[in-house]
């Protein structure tokens, strides 16, 4: 029991706090980087698919490739940024 309230006490102290946050914000943009990782190869893999049966239409899904990488690539750095915002 009194272990326990040692823990609440130390996480009421400023430092201990500020570095668990920080060991949690780190942890957390690793597992936020795993989203747009996966959509990143979605977003090729579907796209070299339809440039092979519609090499016509290049432009287009080249473009919408493009915007779909910026799209996943934001969400990388909102999950870094999120990590600052919550210290």
């Amino acid at each position: 029991m009194s272990a326990a309230l040692e823990l609440i006490n130390l996480a009421a102290d400023g430092s201990a706090k500020t570095n668990v946050v920080g060991n949690v914000a780190s942890i957390g943009y690793g597992l936020a980087a795993i989203g747009p990782g996966v959509g990143v190869g979605i977003i090729f893999g579907n796209g070299t698919q339809a440039l092979a049966r519609q090499p016509e239409a290049a432009g287009l899904i080249r473009t919408n490739q493009i915007m779909g990488f910026a799209f996943c690539e934001a969400l990388a750095l909102i999950g870094i940024v999120m990590g600052f915002v919550y210290q």
